[in-house]
């Protein structure tokens, strides 16, 4: 059974159109391809990039949260530290 689309998917720029050292976007976190063919995508094909933004920018999040800890180890004192 096909589902019906009711509701175009909206782009999910966020006007931060500068690209990372993989070619995605900082802002959105689709390919230079994703961004230049978006109007011609279906709905399926864009669902599609949106969950692929989304796994990408939890993968940026969760390097920058490791580099954040590994900065803490480096420093040889816990942050707690800094409150006395």
């Amino acid at each position: 059974m096909e589902q019906l689309d009711f509701f175009t998917i909206p782009s999910p720029c966020i006007g931060v159109c500068q690209t990372n050292d993989r070619g995605y976007c900082k802002g959105c976190f689709r390919s230079r391809d994703e961004r230049f063919h978006w109007q011609q995508l279906t709905n399926e094909q864009k669902r599609n990039v949106v969950r692929l933004c989304k796994q990408r920018y939890q993968r940026v999040m969760r390097a920058k949260a490791q580099q954040g800890r590994q900065d803490d180890s480096d420093n040889g004192h816990s942050p707690q530290q800094e409150l006395f």
